[in-house]
């Protein structure tokens, strides 16, 4: 299968980049080389003759038309977008214009490639989004989104994740266009972009700052390692329904405060300090504006139907994931002078 991977120089996108690669896939890698992109996270598969990338951005119609003309791919795997809250919050319009009328293009590209095509019923269009999309959750272990779960967000970031995949449903339901969508929750692993939650623990212990945490620490995320993410992604597209949405969780709800003492303790395993604990870093700081509380998917569908649940526990992925760190500075100290890492963002409102 030709894969058409938009964002694949990202984090979750070059992750499936490697692994459909890994499993004799054509990929072409669309990425508009953003602040948060790095060619170095798919630098091991882009000698394959299978491999092709294009630098574009999905704001540019004109540019898309001519990447699918020129590869002609089986399938689209969405996944370009902007998706970090607190930046959200301080300029929104970026996440409107690259979320919402990027996909916009994307799907109007696909669409007229897909036409000219003779409409063939094995193309798909899976679009990636998030499980911020469904608002808040009650600390009440029984509830759980599903794929029925009302919409209800809370940022600007998921508001536009929402817009986008209501989008993608209107062109299924309009034009007739075979999608396939994916909600997932929070993800970690290798090659995370260094301004989000576990990579910012990692290297702030490391580097003997403060260990920031907002609010109380009892904001709970359902964490899903990326490669495992990866796996699920490939599955949908692969064989998924037309037209259904799947829940992609990890099955490892953990408060925000859980988490980093998890941290904490594998890195005094992993490079102990000449006294004390990293925990002794932690530091509590003023919440970030409508922080949802809860996140948990129920991941009952794509298990049911698919036979996909995820391969590591949590504390078997952060692990995996500190490690990762520890033999890979290289990588991740040329991207910490980019704009805004290591700075607080979000806090505008």
């Amino acid at each position: 299968m030709k894969l058409l991977v938009t964002g694949g120089a990202g984090f979750i996108g070059s992750a499936v980049v490697r692994l459909a690669m890994a499993r004799g896939h054509q990929v072409v890698n669309v990425d508009a080389l953003t602040y948060a992109a790095c060619l170095d996270n798919v630098a091991m598969v882009a000698d394959s003759p299978d491999y092709a990338f294009e630098q574009v951005d999905i704001r540019d119609r004109a540019a898309l038309d001519a990447v699918f003309a020129k590869h002609q791919p089986d399938a689209v795997m969405h996944l370009a977008a902007e998706s970090h809250v607190d930046r959200s919050i301080d300029g929104p319009a970026d996440f409107i214009e690259t979320n919402v009328t990027g996909t916009f293009n994307m799907l109007e590209a696909a669409r007229t490639y897909w036409t000219a095509q003779g409409k063939p019923d094995s193309f798909r269009f899976h679009h990636i989004s998030t499980d911020e999309v469904f608002g808040s959750l009650p600390n009440d272990p029984s509830i759980k989104f599903t794929e029925d779960t009302p919409y209800d967000p809370r940022s600007p970031y998921s508001a536009s994740k929402a817009s986008s995949d209501h989008l993608v449903r209107a062109w299924h339901e309009t034009y007739g266009l075979p999608v396939v969508l994916t909600n997932c929750s929070n993800n970690y692993g290798p090659f995370h972009f260094p301004e989000k939650l576990i990579p910012v623990i990692i290297l702030n212990a490391l580097a003997g700052k403060a260990l920031p945490i907002y609010g109380d620490g009892s904001n709970i995320r359902d964490w899903l390692y990326v490669e495992d993410h990866a796996d699920a992604l490939l599955l949908v597209v692969e064989k998924g329904e037309v037209g259904r949405s799947y829940n992609i969780g990890g099955e490892n709800e953990r408060t925000n405060l859980e988490l980093v003492k998890t941290l904490c303790a594998i890195l005094d395993q992993a490079r102990p300090k000449a006294a004390g604990s990293y925990a002794d870093q932690i530091t509590f700081v003023t919440d970030r504006p409508g922080h949802d509380a809860r996140y948990a998917i129920d991941p009952t569908r794509i298990r049911t139907e698919l036979g996909w649940r995820p391969s590591v526990t949590v504390e078997e992925g952060l692990e995996k994931t500190v490690a990762w760190y520890l033999a890979n500075e290289d990588w991740w100290r040329a991207l910490q002078s980019r704009h805004g890492v290591g700075e607080r963002l979000g806090v505008k409102a």
